[in-house]
């Protein structure tokens, strides 16, 4: 009897089932013990524990897997910046939107620029934009709303991403946070910002910080260790910053940005740390160090239901 053939391609989810437990996870998690789980429904999507049980809230990370995208950008790319065919991004956008349960013609994409400025959606009229809308989002990193029904995105491929939600007053928002927005303090700014226009309560906020790079593959020059000095205290920079003898660092965006949310006032207990590094695990995630740039854009999604 011929043997048949297992055609990565078209099995790509039912591998990355197969081959779950072989994923390198950040110290001190493992498969045992970890703070996500993927969602094997549809498309696969990352998920995360300390937000499960919270029926008005929907959120997810996105895999490179379960799309129609080709070369490179195999397959799940969520971006229209990366080359991509148009309708190769739409139909990957509907397949991810349908694995989480939301309308895909109502998100509202962030426009990224390694800054901190924090976009408030509260009006009917932003939902599409960027998605079906032209978008008068610019230069904008994070994403926050009271608003149910208007999923907001922000994309990925190293970079952090932190999940915020109000179980109080049910708001969320999404913070994009690369070296840069971490120094700068996205994260801190994102927690004032949902203090000033919605009243929150930081002791009531959770949060996740989501699959990105890790420590061991973040390797930086002094460039950024001069702005890491400049904004931690010494014992902060002693946990976050390892220094080598080639004159190179390995930094620590995770824990740089539990810092950032801990200064903030948000509860240690109510923080999610990542235990995927995109880097380490290119073969199911984008990573930008990984491909040297040839790559798509994994997405964070959350939304707010009625």
């Amino acid at each position: 009897m011929e043997r048949k053939r297992f055609d990565i391609r078209t099995d790509a989810k039912l591998l990355l089932k197969r081959n779950e437990k072989l994923q390198k996870f950040i110290e001190p998690y493992s498969f045992d013990n970890r703070t996500t789980y993927i969602d094997y429904t549809n498309t696969p999507v990352i998920k995360y524990k300390i937000f499960d049980g919270y029926d008005k809230l929907i959120t997810g990370f996105s895999t490179k897997i379960g799309g129609v995208s080709k070369a490179h950008l195999y397959s799940l790319n969520l971006s229209f910046s990366r080359g991509d065919d148009e309708s190769n991004v739409i139909e990957n956008h509907k397949r991810f939107a349908k694995a989480l349960g939301y309308d895909y013609t109502r998100l509202v994409f962030s426009d990224q620029v390694h800054d901190t400025h924090i976009r408030v959606i509260d009006s009917e009229e932003d939902a599409g934009k960027g998605m079906i809308k032209v978008s008068d989002i610019k230069e904008t990193d994070g994403l926050l709303t009271n608003l149910p029904n208007i999923p907001l995105m922000t994309f990925y491929a190293d970079c952090v991403p932190i999940y915020f939600y109000d179980k109080e007053k049910q708001v969320i928002g999404m913070a994009h946070s690369g070296w840069r927005g971490t120094v700068a303090d996205i994260a801190g700014k994102m927690v004032k910002k949902m203090t000033e226009v919605y009243k929150c309560n930081p002791a009531d906020i959770i949060c996740a910080i989501g699959p990105s790079i890790c420590k061991k593959c973040y390797e930086v020059d002094d460039v950024v260790i001069d702005k890491v000095k400049e904004r931690y205290n010494e014992d902060e920079y002693k946990l976050i910053v390892e220094e080598k003898q080639n004159g190179k660092y390995q930094l620590d965006l995770h824990l740089a940005c539990r810092i950032n949310l801990m200064n903030a006032g948000i509860l240690e207990n109510n923080i999610a740390m990542p235990d995927l590094c995109t880097c380490c695990n290119n073969n199911i995630l984008y990573s930008h160090r990984a491909s040297n740039g040839k790559r798509g854009n994994l997405a964070a999604v959350m939304m707010l239901k009625e």
